[in-house]
């Protein structure tokens, strides 16, 4: 039978080494990521709250929004965005950043629909979003613009302090100084506009459109007469733009605008449907003209010299006249 001294030294010896185990084990702190630390592509430097704030305001973001911060740091962004209600997703190359952003979110009680992934912008699927957020570098951003550009029309993008190039912003707003915000405190909103270049059939005429990003210009031909457009933008798939006194809103659905035209007091329901897409690829104008030569030289070499002049030069005169 053991004794109950035996019991006692056992269990003071358990103890003991217990005691032992854990002065030998290392604190582990919680990591803390420090101001300007650098990073893959741009060091972290936290968006203060204020601006958190006023940039999710600026993007109108609603719980049916699907927001994506690109490069979300310690996760204040996303946590923001969930706590609005949104479905919200972090991307983020630091792993240390990202396990301290899941931590957060599940202190601030939204761990379920804050979420947090190790990835790199540049491989990285972020189509479904509505929303895209960032705090990068002009640098970056303008090498993102053609995968945000084709994103779905509408979709809304803010940028904290960096623009996009020659894209301006369809909004921007600075926090003043006290607010809480005393560097990069300005916050750049763009709505990825649809796609209108080419040319438009109306039952009045020929719309031809030329498009800068939201920007449009091009001109309106009923007839013999040949009119321009004034006042041309996108926001989103909304299309305005004037000619002459009259006053054209609609909404773009791919191959077909449809809205109201105000002119004179009176309002009318116009629509029009695309009858040539613009070339915008380099490399697509250069395959089709290479191939255009190609084939008045084969006819040439034939002896059809006669036949090219009456049919296929002036047909590549004017297709080539369009690039």
């Amino acid at each position: 039978m053991i004794s109950s001294r035996f019991v006692r030294q056992s269990l003071l010896m358990l103890c003991l080494l217990i005691a032992a185990a854990c002065a030998n084990t290392r604190y582990q702190p919680e990591y803390q990521p420090e101001f300007n630390q650098p990073g893959k592509d741009v060091a972290w430097w936290p968006t203060a709250q204020v601006l958190v704030n006023k940039m999710l305001d600026m993007a109108k973001v609603t719980p049916e929004d699907y927001v994506i911060d690109l490069g979300s740091g310690d996760g204040r962004l996303v946590i923001t965005a969930s706590k609005r209600g949104a479905r919200a997703l972090g991307i983020e190359y630091n792993p240390d950043l990202v396990a301290l952003s899941k931590l957060n979110a599940v202190r601030e009680g939204v761990g379920e629909r804050a979420q947090f992934v190790h990835g790199d912008l540049f491989k990285s699927d972020f189509s479904e979003a509505t929303v895209i957020t960032m705090f990068l570098s002009e640098a970056i951003n303008h090498k993102l613009r053609p995968q945000i550009l084709n994103l779905k029309p509408g979709t809304r993008i803010v940028s904290n302090s960096f623009s996009m190039a020659d894209w301006a912003p369809d909004e921007t707003a600075t926090i003043e100084e006290g607010e809480k915000c005393s560097t990069y405190c300005k916050a750049l909103l763009w709505i990825v506009p649809a796609k209108v270049e080419g040319i438009w059939r109306l039952p009045q005429g020929e719309l031809t459109l030329k498009q800068s990003f939201q920007m449009l210009s091009g001109t309106l031909k009923s007839g013999a007469n040949t009119v321009p457009i004034t006042n041309g933008r996108l926001r989103g798939d909304s299309i305005n733009f004037s000619v002459g006194d009259a006053n054209y809103t609609g909404r773009v659905n791919g191959s077909t605008i449809q809205g109201t035209v105000e002119s004179g007091g009176s309002t009318a329901p116009w629509m029009a449907t695309q009858a040539q897409n613009a070339f915008r690829a380099p490399s697509e104008k250069q395959n089709i003209l290479g191939l255009l030569i190609q084939a008045k030289v084969t006819t040439e070499q034939t002896g059809q010299v006669k036949a090219a002049n009456s049919a296929s030069l002036p047909l590549i005169a004017v297709i080539a006249a369009r690039f």
